[in-house]
């Protein structure tokens, strides 16, 4: 399993590499305004976080987890290569500016040639990232045996183990990469990750003959049109609660499971109007209990599963706006940290992208913290096996970000009037950011962590690569979003010849009202999601035992029209 662990952990290590100093990068050795480095950085955070989800369709669709892996490490190793070499060939990069120069805008701006290599370098990372992301845990989880109890004990440990390496990775990423970056060489600092996707290459594919590779099973996609296709051409007939079984038109389409699916989802009033997708029809079935054509007639698991993923929906939408929050921690709070004193003692300084390390710090000392005292003590106060439930987590997390933005605003008027003050240079302590990254690794512990067990347990059984991409997805969204308002809000304040809130030099701007806006944001978010939880109803499912053996003769191939309504503990 070691080479499943460093595939996921050097990838990570590869692209935080540069995504968590990428905003540095940009405006000290590219010479680009901190302003077009931002939404540069968000750009690329939401591609990286996008394309895992049409990796997971190429995977589970036609390529399988192994290829769509071996992609995925050549791209990232391409990838990190190419922003090497824009580190290392002078060629490759404009002349270096003092930074009284790049505030006042006087340097050399890149050729097309120089952006042409990094952003090509980048493209290719986020190829890299789609494709390892959404599978490594999967393509991980197909080596075990999960019908053997030892086996399923390792799994178990599996789980520990890749999210423990995954962490590792993005700590080492944001302290001693960007140290060696911006302290020593970028050149050094992008090579280390170079030389680790290399070498997790070799690993990976000195296994490969060992490896268990399970087929593609089909595009989930196309199943999902079917529903839609089969209701819509259904819509004029009768969905009735009779149980005559003598009438045809009347019995809806329930065969046994394919695959290795353990559980069956019951049929569902919610929606209803899809569950005539499910009608029979006497020419719908052929004689071995199949369905005749597929977008005239769908399975009552077919029609559930797509169910799942109606309610999910609403849900997923809610964390963007979270996540808009937490993108600014890569993003303007670097540029804070630009003009704030960062040394730590009389010989050390935190380099400026290191300093949102603190957000993930909190995020991984706050999990143990979360899991060890406080479940056990709420789930003696509900009764309930995680403490809280699903939603509840992730409400929690929609509390805390707002409240981190409005924490961020404080901050930020307190340093901004000591910068205008001392020279543009701020006397404050980056360690005045603490509460604030805190206040978001937090908030991300809850919102983010309960958003994977969320999609990984309301998720229909086989749609679970889909499901390891739908957080990647949201935090896309959430970076593109961020880039909008950016934009939005620098060409809204700016009107009738006022100073935007925010310019290339936030000491001319009002940053803090920005983060307010944000807040307010959050605060509307947090009412949507309330009024999602209150009618989301969670997923019900039934043990079935293997029916292979069963004659799938025609009238074995349909069910009863039978209602049953999940409970929503909420």
């Amino acid at each position: 399993m070691d080479s499943v662990y460093s595939n996921e952990t050097f990838e990570k290590a590869a692209s935080f590499g540069v995504a968590a100093n990428l905003t540095t990068y940009l405006v000290k050795r590219f010479n680009i305004g901190q302003l077009q480095a931002t939404n540069v950085t968000n750009i690329f955070f939401a591609t990286l976080n996008f394309t895992p989800l049409l990796g997971a369709f190429i995977s589970d669709s036609y390529l399988g987890r192994f290829k769509t892996l071996a992609c995925g490490c050549f791209a990232t190793l391409l990838g990190i290569l190419g922003v090497t070499l824009t580190a290392s060939l002078p060629a490759l990069k404009p002349e270096l500016c003092n930074q009284t120069s790049q505030l006042g805008g006087h340097c050399n701006s890149p050729s097309t040639l120089q952006l042409g290599v990094l952003y090509l370098s980048l493209g290719l990372l986020t190829i890299g990232g789609g494709a390892i992301r959404p599978c490594s845990l999967p393509f991980g989880v197909d080596q075990f045996d999960q019908t053997d109890e030892k086996s399923r004990k390792g799994l178990n440990s599996y789980y520990n183990w890749y999210y423990s390496t995954s962490t590792a990775a993005l700590v080492f990423s944001m302290t001693v990469l960007i140290y060696i970056q911006t302290n020593i060489s970028w050149a050094i600092g992008f090579g280390i990750p170079t030389f680790f996707m290399f070498s997790a290459i070799i690993i990976f594919f000195a296994g490969a003959r060992l490896y268990v590779h399970v087929p593609p099973e089909g595009s989930i996609f196309s199943g999902i049109a079917q529903v839609f296709v089969a209701s819509f051409k259904k819509r004029r007939l009768n969905l009735s609660c009779s149980h005559d079984i003598n009438k045809p038109e009347l019995m809806l389409y329930n065969p046994p499971t394919r695959g290795n699916r353990i559980f069956r989802l019951p049929l569902t009033s919610q929606f209803r109007f899809l569950n005539k997708g499910a009608i029979m029809r006497d020419d719908d079935i052929n004689d071995d209990g199949s369905a005749r054509n597929s977008w005239e007639l769908c399975s009552i698991q077919q029609i559930e599963e797509v169910k799942c993923l109606i309610r999910i929906a609403p849900i997923c939408f809610s964390g963007i706006l979270c996540f808009v929050a937490m993108a600014q921690q890569f993003t303007f709070i670097i540029l804070q940290a630009f003009t704030m004193d960062s040394h730590l003692g009389p010989h050390f300084e935190i380099p400026a992208g290191s300093v949102v390390s603190i957000s993930l710090i909190a995020l991984t000392v706050f999990i143990p913290i979360y899991d060890q005292l406080m479940v056990p003590l709420a789930r003696k106060l509900t009764g309930l096996e995680g403490g809280i439930t699903l939603l509840q987590r992730q409400g929690v997390g929609l509390v805390i970000s707002p409240i981190s933005m409005v924490v961020a605003g404080l901050v930020e008027h307190k340093r901004r009037d000591s910068a205008l003050s001392n020279g543009g240079m701020s006397p404050m302590t980056v360690l005045w950011l603490a509460p604030q990254l805190v206040l978001m690794g937090i908030a991300e512990a809850f919102i983010a962590v309960g958003q994977i067990e969320f999609y990984n347990k309301q998720f229909p059984e086989h749609m679970q690569t889909l499901a390891g991409s739908l957080l990647f997805c949201a935090i896309a969204a959430a970076n593109y979003l961020s880039t909008a308002l950016v934009n939005i809000t620098r060409k809204v304040t700016a009107r009738h010849g006022h100073t935007s809130w925010l310019t290339d030099n936030i000491n001319n701007g009002k940053l803090d009202y920005y983060y307010y806006f944000i807040a307010i944001l959050g605060v509307l978010n947090l009412f949507y999601f309330l009024t999602c939880s209150h009618y989301y109803q969670y997923k019900a499912m039934s043990l079935h035992v293997d029916e292979s053996i069963k004659k799938h003769a025609k009238e074995e191939a349909a069910t009863e029209i039978e209602i049953v309504t999940s409970a929503a503990s909420k």
